[in-house]
């Protein structure tokens, strides 16, 4: 006996198909236009921009590279991001799976308290941060910067891991005590590993956070040698001289280490995703 499938079933499934291509490419044109912004010519980019560019060049990248300070800019992001990425991974599992497996009183109020951090806009925090670095000695420095962006990473890690802390069977940590491993073995052992596409949520998250961060940049850095790439980007866009070829090089090569985080790990990153969703 054949069923025939009837034409609402049909039509919706069109629409959902055209509404997912639709945000697709309204979501992936503008970074194609940036990539391809940064390979056309100068006259064709300025005058007369198509769709499809006409010629290549990389003279933007030859002069954003030989010219500018985008190497040492490029290095302070990439310390300031590893950094970040390290310390609220660290920090977040301690914190974590201690309000998960240890008696602590009011450890909901610490939960909540780390979400509720998380809302507050990096201007806010800022300027009070620079201030209390200006009196202990550690403004225009990397290490405020990191310490800046914990404010805004280590909230969020925190409570993803705890949600994903807190449905794992504790069992699973008993038996592998009973087989001989110590509290710390039997968390080094099974929980960790078990937590692989949560934790890799968090870096991820974490360190996009860090990579793309201005706010915290412009508030306190302020000499050159220190400056990471959104900060030496902006300062291209002057009164008189917009270097509208540099900067789309230089934002090509700020994605590309987002592009290839995602690539290599997007397997993990959804499973992380999906753990967060349904486990909190």
């Amino acid at each position: 006996m054949s069923t025939a499938i009837g034409p609402r079933p049909i039509i919706g499934r069109v629409a959902i198909y055209a509404a997912a291509i639709i945000l697709a490419v309204y979501s992936a044109f503008p970074i194609y236009w940036m990539i391809t912004s940064s390979l056309r010519p100068t006259q064709e980019l300025l005058l007369n921009p198509t769709l499809v560019p006409r010629s290549f060049t990389l003279e933007y990248y030859y002069s954003l590279l030989a010219q500018t300070d985008y190497p040492r800019q490029f290095l302070n992001s990439l310390i300031v991001a590893l950094a970040t990425v390290a310390l609220t991974m660290v920090l977040s599992i301690m914190i974590a799976y201690g309000v998960t497996r240890q008696r602590i009183r009011g450890k909901q109020f610490i939960i909540i308290g780390m979400l509720y951090a998380y809302m507050f806009p990096p201007l806010l925090l800022a300027i009070p941060l620079y201030s209390m670095f200006t009196y202990i000695g550690l403004n225009d420095t990397l290490l405020s910067l990191v310490i800046s962006h914990l404010t805004i990473t280590m909230p969020l890690g925190v409570w993803f891991l705890w949600g994903f802390f807190k449905t794992m069977p504790f069992e699973l940590e008993e038996a592998a005590m009973v087989d001989g491993c110590t509290r710390l073995g039997a968390f080094l052992r099974v929980v960790l590993p078990l937590s692989v596409p949560g934790l890799v949520t968090v870096a991820i998250f974490a360190f996009l956070l860090s990579w793309t961060d201005y706010t915290f940049a412009l508030v306190m850095i302020g000499s050159d040698a220190n400056k990471t790439v959104p900060l030496g980007l902006a300062s291209m866009i002057g009164a008189f001289d917009l270097r509208w070829g540099d900067i789309m090089a230089g934002s090509t090569l700020i994605a590309l280490p987002l592009f290839a985080a995602f690539v290599m790990l997007s397997r993990y990153f959804v499973q992380g995703l999906t753990a967060g969703a349904v486990k909190g």
